[in-house]
């Protein structure tokens, strides 16, 4: 191999390396960006209803698996907080709707995940699961 053609091939490389995530392009919001005060949300994240955002966490453990939702949150969680009383719920979670077939990682996998930021109380439907924020259409990548 000629040294030019070695050259512009890692010129190709850095080019490809270079390359922005789709994820790059959406505002962010951290866990502990997410409420103000005690259970108020902040400023920063009543201005991103309806938008989509990017955050990282961990997935906890699925309450069933026939479910089209995980929770999003700020530690890793090895067991289903709905399965055993003695486990304490962080206050820092999301819930996040898939936006297709569900596939789940594991616990201890940092992700980041995409989806439209919704505010507001509400309860799915089939689960009895009271949300406070959600992340609609979510798709995420093991970081």
């Amino acid at each position: 191999m000629q040294r030019r053609h070695f050259v512009a091939g890692l010129a190709a490389a850095g080019t490809l390396l270079a390359t922005k995530p789709a994820f790059a392009d959406l505002p962010s919001l951290r866990f502990r960006d997410m409420y103000s005060r005690g259970k108020d949300l902040s400023d920063q994240a009543i201005a991103l209803q309806g938008q989509r955002i990017v955050m990282t966490g961990y997935m906890a453990p699925p309450l069933k698996p026939e479910i089209n939702f995980f929770v999003l949150t700020k530690t890793p969680m090895a067991t289903c907080p709905f399965c055993d009383d003695a486990t304490d719920w962080p206050n820092d979670i999301v819930l996040s709707y898939f936006a297709g077939d569900m596939k789940f990682t594991r616990f201890s996998n940092l992700i980041r995940v995409e989806g439209t930021f919704d505010t507001g109380i509400e309860t799915d439907g089939p689960t009895g699961f009271v949300s406070k924020v959600r992340l609609l259409d979510t798709r995420y990548t093991v970081l």
